[in-house]
């Protein structure tokens, strides 16, 4: 008689096992999955609704102060917070990001625009103080047909930027500089365009192109082309 133990049930033992070992990790897997997907959805929620109330904020420059302003030759009708500035209602309400936020001080000139064709420091005038004006920005001085204004042009040519960042002001100052009689020599130009800073020291081509412009400028009737400054 053989008394040598069997081993296929030990085998088979063994097979089922690690059958129900697989069957077993695939449930679990399946299971921590759906408890994941179950537990993300309210959190995606919790996310959708905070972006749907982000931007249902009120626009912080909207206010019930009426202000019809003529901007670039587009009449715009505005309620406007009584405290907004003219900088903010144009960049981040009207989309001209053309005048930049420098000091926010009126120290540095980035912000020029016109106002009745007076150059102002934006960021220090009421955008309600302009109920009735026509404001003009850098984006309203180039032709309708794209053609670049004198002051832009001899910009270009006389290289009068490097970083670009208080360009806008510059051009903006430089032309109401011109407007205004104060660039018949090196040193009133120097003196009317004070209020301008450039960081990049790039003066030396600022007055130039001033210098250059002006006579041209002088040329070119104001209204012609559609221009606005």
């Amino acid at each position: 008689m053989n008394n040598t133990p069997t081993r296929p049930a030990a085998n088979a033992g063994a097979a089922l096992n690690r059958r129900t070992f697989m069957m077993s990790t695939a449930a679990a897997t399946a299971a921590t999955a759906a408890t994941a997907t179950v537990a993300a959805a309210p959190a995606a929620a919790a996310a959708t609704d905070a972006t749907a109330a982000a931007s249902a904020v009120a626009n912080p420059y909207e206010g019930t102060s009426d202000t019809r302003v003529t901007v670039n030759g587009t009449l715009h009708a505005l309620k406007l917070e009584p405290r907004a500035s003219l900088l903010d209602v144009l960049r981040e309400q009207l989309g001209l990001t053309g005048a930049k936020k420098g000091c926010d001080h009126g120290q540095c000139g980035a912000c020029t625009v016109h106002v009745d064709g007076r150059r102002v420091a934006s960021c220090l005038t009421l955008a309600v103080k302009t109920d009735g004006c026509a404001v003009t920005t850098i984006e309203g001085v180039e032709a309708p047909d794209g053609t670049l204004h004198p002051m832009q042009q001899s910009f270009i040519d006389h290289d009068a930027l490097q970083c670009g960042y208080c360009t806008p002001g510059q051009v903006m100052a430089a032309i109401a500089c011109v407007r205004e009689g104060h660039a018949t020599s090196d040193a009133q130009i120097r003196e009317y365009m004070s209020g301008n800073l450039c960081r990049c020291g790039a003066y030396a081509g600022i007055l130039e192109a001033i210098r250059d412009a002006a006579p041209k400028m002088a040329a070119e009737p104001r209204s012609r082309g559609g221009r606005h400054a």
